[in-house]
């Protein structure tokens, strides 16, 4: 794998269902790399396999067959025990739904990927005063979610997935359960810690206008990906326009 490449897939194929019941592929022959500080979408319809696909790259299934290297590691000869660690350390994740503990403060959601790696309380809190500052939360810290508003639950959520600087950060959806206004927010920062941080951005979307944030877009289709956008000198705007097209003639 190249030094650069945070990510490579590698002739990726998943197949549900055993050999003598009715098999299932959710995946063909999956080819593609992510580099440091790149910032990917993926797309494709209900069913077309994308789901599928972050699970495999977050460790939460394995692939039947081919190579997955996440940081120079293959993720798919990794056993339980170092799966959980290894996900723990390498990868952020942002959810739909927040996923946030209601019954924890905003510092404490944030802290667990620290905690369970038994890090030191004293070295925890400035990491985590670190991110608030960078995601604009820092006053909402000892709030619970209860108490904020769906934006600010979903900057928490970036906060946690970001605290223990992964190699990359995966997005399921991130903006799918926020309002135009709080998407808006959420995906300007992911740019931003894109752009400055060099964070390495992959996120699932079925949305053309959190879509054209990316730098290079992923279209999968019953299984494969199709077609591959790059953005370029492009503006977003006109980004957007292209991602529509594709789209359109994608669906008919």
């Amino acid at each position: 794998m190249a030094d650069n490449q945070i990510v490579t897939v590698h002739n990726v194929n998943k197949i549900y269902g055993k050999r003598n019941e009715k098999q299932y592929q959710a995946l063909k022959e999956i080819n593609f790399s992510v580099a440091k500080g790149e910032f990917i979408g993926i797309m494709g319809a209900s069913g077309s396999g994308k789901t599928t696909l972050l699970n495999l790259l977050s460790t939460l299934d394995k692939p039947t067959s081919g190579q997955i290297e996440i940081n120079n590691q293959d993720i798919t000869q990794l056993k339980k025990n170092q799966m959980a660690d290894f996900r723990g350390r390498e990868i952020g994740f942002i959810f739909q739904d927040f996923n946030l503990l209601e019954n924890l403060s905003c510092r404490e959601n944030i802290a667990l990927p620290l905690s369970l790696q038994n890090i030191f309380s004293k070295t925890i809190q400035p990491k985590i005063e670190k991110i608030a500052v960078k995601l604009g939360i820092s006053e909402i810290l000892d709030k619970y979610p209860s108490e904020i508003s769906g934006g600010q639950k979903q900057r928490v959520a970036a906060s946690r997935a970001l605290v223990h600087e992964p190699s990359i950060l995966f997005g399921d959806e991130p903006t799918g359960a926020l309002d135009s206004k709080s998407a808006k927010e959420l995906l300007n920062t992911m740019q931003q810690l894109n752009k400055q941080d060099q964070v390495s951005i992959l996120m699932v979307t079925h949305d053309a206008a959190a879509a054209s944030y990316a730098q290079r877009i992923l279209f999968i289709k019953d299984g494969e990906i199709h077609r591959e956008l790059k953005r370029g000198q492009q503006s977003r705007s006109d980004f957007y326009q292209q991602i529509i097209q594709t789209l359109g003639t994608y669906e008919q």
